[in-house]
Order: C-alpha cells, then sequence, then structure tokens
C-alpha cells in the first residue's frame, strides 16, 4: 500500500515536472497519470538503448523525460 502511494507521489512530481518543462497546464490528476504513464514509456525507451534509473531521483527523471515525449506526442496528434 505504501508503495502505491510513493509511486503516486512520485508520478504526480514527475507529470508537474514535465508540464513545466513542456509548458503544459493541468491538474494533480493529469499530473499524476501523466507521471506514471511517463515512467513506464521513460523505462522502455531507455531499456532498449541499455540505460536505466537505479535510485529515487533516476525513476523520477526517467519519469519526465517519458512524460515530456507523451506531451509531445500528445501536442502533435491533437494539434
Amino acid at each position: 500500500m505504501i508503495g502505491i502511494i510513493i509511486g503516486l507521489l512520485l508520478g504526480a512530481v514527475a507529470g508537474w515536472l514535465a508540464g513545466m518543462i513542456m509548458g503544459s497546464k493541468g491538474g494533480i490528476i493529469k499530473n499524476i497519470i501523466l507521471g506514471v504513464v511517463g515512467g513506464v514509456v521513460g523505462n522502455l525507451i531507455l531499456n532498449l538503448i541499455g540505460l536505466g534509473a537505479n535510485n529515487i531521483i533516476g525513476s523520477i527523471l526517467v519519469a519526465v523525460f517519458g512524460a515530456c515525449i507523451l506531451i509531445a506526442i500528445g501536442r502533435a496528434v491533437f494539434k
């Protein structure tokens, strides 16, 4: 249970950071979803090139990377 809560908090932080970097606005729910899904996307992409995260800071950076990619794709598709 604590792991899920920590995952959601890290997802919210990653989504918020990605929104700040990309200039996207959204609420806490959007940030959590963006951060969590961004973490999955970031891990998939970085694992393909042989990189990964080993700690909380690395996990947040990977999630921010993935969330930024998702924001960019969303802008391209819904433009």
